[in-house]
């Protein structure tokens, strides 16, 4: 929060410690047993234009992806719903007390509403907040862990890059509601002067005082990462995603390998060549992303011979991950959906009733996926420039993430052939432009059935629903049953 009295300021001295295991966590739209056990509060802390919100967002963009249900609560929002007194400034000094009243109510409101929100339905609550004195910090981890019983991280946003400060003031904060009829060098230096203002009262975070608090404190937007008293396998994960982040200008480039044979054939899966028209798309892909000079750019595809045959011409250094192969279809792969709905009704009806949980038999299912391609986030955030050459499911998985869908859409999202995506991520998002190359192509999307699959082809719905969801129906003990968190593997839920 804004502007209490200032402390005494401490030497810094917290521990670099590794990360430890990532597995994955259970998914939690509401609140179940089988989301993050135990809620957590992450609170934010730092001075203005530090990249906090930055942050607070991108990090609530992989939680929801991996399926910890996550928001976030940001005081400025707040503060602009409750007055349209800002002037100058002046409304951030200390010593204003008509506007610190105002600036401790309005975080006093966010607070519980993320308190108000982990009780109803989240997993996680990102608290978006300056929180710039031990006295601020205290009174919150009495209010999450001591009152509520649930954690606390503090995540502190430190930046010494003056070119970082002012390329975050300029891109964001000056186009900020704060400053909408200002001119921009006079809100620029109104900016500075609310920093300054901040940075009266501001007590950075240290072990010598605060040793008892859970901390991270992440430099100059990933440069640097110490760790302070970690708990469980949640902040093992936000380590984990922390330590890939960057802030370089990057583009990212998705496309599916060109029309396949079996897309000619309505088949799903297999490992077919590409069609004389896929292989006209090769040459055009190539022709299009050669001339484009990336400085630094790479080639990613699957080991599946249609994106390998897809990249063949591309001038660039190539790398083939496993990661990125299609869905594994189990015993429905190389079969046109008709055939699928005439020898396993019973599954077809599963996967119409809900297709992200659905697991074909012996494959996977479009949680598996995620899952299997949370190491390819994690190393497109870290990357430079990117061409991925890959599948429809993985393909719609990874948009779902830079996109920020939720990820009950995330198997209906429309990835065409022959179409490049181009991913360029921005302040609190990612701008994305689609580029068709003028080869026709089969249209192989199936959007979601207007009717339930299962009364059509006369599957009884409990049936439907327990085979969409297999992994709740072998891992659950029924009513009454005791476990209260799953580890490993994809989002369980039990309901």
């Amino acid at each position: 929060m804004e502007g209490e009295s200032k402390e005494n300021t401490a030497s810094e001295s917290a521990d670099v410690m590794e990360f430890g295991s990532h597995d994955v966590l259970g998914r939690g739209n509401t609140r179940n047993p089988s989301a993050v056990h135990s809620p957590h509060v992450i609170c934010m802390v730092g001075l203005p234009a530090r990249g906090k919100t930055y942050i607070a967002k991108k990090l609530a963009r992989y939680l929801n992806w991996i399926g910890v249900n996550t928001r976030v609560f940001n005081v400025g929002e707040y503060r602009r719903q409750a007055t349209t007194l800002y002037r100058n400034h002046d409304f951030f000094r200390a010593g204003n007390q008509e506007a610190m009243a105002l600036r401790l109510a309005v975080a006093d409101a966010a607070l519980q509403d993320t308190l108000k929100f982990l009780k109803e339905e989240g997993d996680v609550a990102i608290f978006d907040a300056t929180n710039t004195t031990r006295e601020r910090r205290q009174m919150v981890y009495d209010t999450v862990v001591l009152t509520h019983g649930y954690k606390c991280l503090f995540l502190e946003s430190i930046c010494d890059s003056p070119q970082l400060i002012e390329t975050n003031i300029l891109d964001v904060k000056v186009h900020s509601p704060d400053y909408k009829n200002m001119d921009k060098e006079e809100a620029l230096q109104d900016f500075l002067r609310r920093i300054n203002h901040y940075k009266e009262v501001y007590v950075p975070m240290a072990e010598e005082h605060e040793s008892h608090l859970s901390f991270m404190k992440i430099f100059n937007a990933g440069e640097k990462l110490t760790i302070n008293r970690h708990e469980g396998n949640l902040q093992s994960r936000i380590v984990y995603w922390l330590m890939n982040i960057h802030i370089t200008p990057r583009t990212i480039y998705l496309t599916r390998h060109g029309e396949s044979e079996h897309n000619l054939a309505g088949k799903i899966g297999g490992d077919s060549d590409l069609s004389p028209r896929g292989e006209l798309y090769a040459q055009a892909l190539a022709e299009f992303i050669n001339k484009q000079d990336i400085p630094g750019m790479r080639v990613w595809t699957s080991w599946m011979k249609r994106t390998i045959q897809t990249a063949k011409d591309i001038s660039a250094p190539q790398e083939r991950w496993k990661a990125l192969n299609e869905i594994d279809a189990g015993s429905c792969e190389e079969m046109t959906y008709e055939q699928i709905a005439e020898k396993f009704p019973a599954e077809f009806a599963a996967r119409d009733l809900n297709k992200l949980t659905y697991r074909y038999p012996g494959g996977e299912s479009y949680e598996d996926l995620v899952a299997r391609l949370e190491p390819v986030i994690m190393e497109l955030e870290r990357q430079g420039n990117v061409v991925l050459i890959g599948h429809q499911a993985v393909l719609r998985c990874l948009l779902a993430y830079f996109l920020e869908k939720p990820l009950i859409q995330l198997p209906y999202i429309r990835v065409p052939l022959h179409t490049l995506i181009k991913l360029t991520p921005v302040a609190y998002g990612c701008e994305i432009e689609y580029i068709r190359l003028p080869i026709d192509a089969v249209d192989t999307h199936r959007p979601r059935p207007i009717s339930p699959t299962h009364k059509r082809l006369r599957i009884n719905s409990e049936t439907a629903r327990e085979l969409s969801d297999r992994t709740a129906s072998s891992l659950s003990l029924g009513q009454g049953d005791k476990v209260v968190k799953t580890v490993g593997g994809p989002q369980f839920r039990f309901q």
